[in-house]
């Protein structure tokens, strides 16, 4: 991981009015529609836009281990996101002071084509945990956390899946990324459970997935 200090994010060139709409990490679909009813009648046409990734779906990952004390403490990662930082250029519903030019989550990543079933989700979780945390973990000791959840239907086909991995015992290395820029200057921090659970419901971690994640985890083990 490269550990530069990023402090804002400059737009080299905006060519969103000569791009497709077909190309790029996001493909955007711009249809018209109609609804069918029972009785054979359809509504006026509409348009509906929705947006896709090449790759269908995500895993996101809570990591976690037991302290000494036997307390739960649980991985995130700071990651650089652009969609959240350019809402600055934008007038928000309620004032925010904050930049969002880092968001802090747990791990998480996109499936490949070649990540099929159950199986396949586990193998992309741990493949995720080694390159944006630095544990080597087997897919068989990744458990999934319920069913997959969309992230804003209406508009995004994604589903994410949520899994969740213990590393108490062992040794974390310098995780090694994509190679992406978009991971330069990744913190990771291990937070208890109150510094978590404190920092979702004062928004210091506005994130869905990780509440979604750590919610899920708590009930599943009953404390």
């Amino acid at each position: 991981m490269r550990n530069a200090v990023v402090t804002e994010l400059e737009v080299v060139d905006d060519f969103t009015s000569s791009a497709r709409c077909d190309e790029g990490f996001l493909h955007v679909r711009r249809l018209r529609c109609r609804n069918r009813r029972e009785d054979g009648s359809h509504s006026p046409i509409y348009r509906v836009d929705v947006i896709d990734r090449p790759r269908l779906d995500a895993v996101a990952v809570l990591v976690w281990r037991k302290a000494p004390s036997g307390a739960h403490e649980f991985l995130t990662r700071q990651n650089l996101r652009p969609a959240a930082y350019f809402r600055t250029q934008k007038v928000p519903t309620v004032p925010d002071a904050r930049s969002h030019l880092f968001c802090e989550e747990i791990v998480a990543g996109v499936m490949e084509l070649d990540d099929r079933g159950e199986a396949g989700v586990r193998s992309r979780a741990a493949i995720e945990v080694f390159e944006e945390a630095g544990y080597r973990v087997e897919p068989s000791a990744v458990q999934l956390l319920g069913p997959p959840f969309f992230v804003a239907p209406g508009i995004i086909s994604e589903k994410i899946f949520l899994a969740h991995v213990e590393v108490t015992g062992l040794t974390g290395s310098t995780p090694e990324g994509d190679g992406s820029p978009l991971e330069e200057g990744g913190v990771l921090t291990w937070r208890s459970r109150a510094s978590l659970e404190q920092a979702l419901a004062e928004g210091v971690i506005q994130d869905a997935k990780t509440e979604l994640a750590l919610n899920r985890f708590l009930a599943r083990i009953g404390v």
